[in-house]
C-alpha cells in the first residue's frame, strides 16, 4: 500500500511540475516586464497634464510640488523620459504600477512632459 501512496505523490509532483513549466513566465517576458520599452509617441502636453490631473495629484500635489510622493516639479534634472517610464509603469517604492491602468502611450506622454520639467 505504500508504494501506491508514494507513486501517487511522485506522479502528483511531476504533473505540478509539468504545469508550472507551461504556466511560469520565461526568461524573455521576465526581462520585458523589469525592463519596459517606451513606445514612440507624439508630445502632447495638455493630454499629459490632464492624465496627470487625474492619477498622480493625490500623490504628488496639484502643481507636482510633492506630499506623498516626491517633488516632480524638476522631475527632468532627475530622470530622462525612459526612466520615468519605466518607474511610472513598474511603480517604485510606495508608487504603485499604472502599466495596468494607465496605457503605455498615456504613460509615455506623461513621462516625456515630465522630463522637460528641469
Amino acid at each position: 500500500m505504500q508504494k501506491w501512496i508514494m507513486s501517487g505523490l511522485f506522479f502528483a509532483a511531476c504533473a505540478f511540475a509539468v504545469i508550472l513549466m507551461f504556466t511560469l513566465p520565461g526568461r524573455e517576458q521576465v526581462a520585458k516586464q523589469n525592463n519596459p520599452t517606451m513606445p514612440t509617441v507624439e508630445a502632447d502636453p495638455a493630454k499629459a497634464e490632464q492624465t496627470v490631473k487625474a492619477n498622480c495629484i493625490s500623490c504628488h500635489g496639484d502643481q507636482l510640488q510633492g506630499g506623498v510622493g516626491p517633488n516632480l516639479q524638476q522631475e527632468g534634472n532627475n530622470h530622462n523620459a525612459d526612466q520615468i517610464y519605466s518607474i511610472v509603469s513598474k511603480g517604485r517604492g510606495q508608487m504603485p504600477s499604472f502599466k495596468d491602468k494607465l496605457a503605455p502611450e498615456e504613460i509615455a506622454n506623461v513621462a516625456m512632459w515630465l522630463s522637460e520639467k528641469k
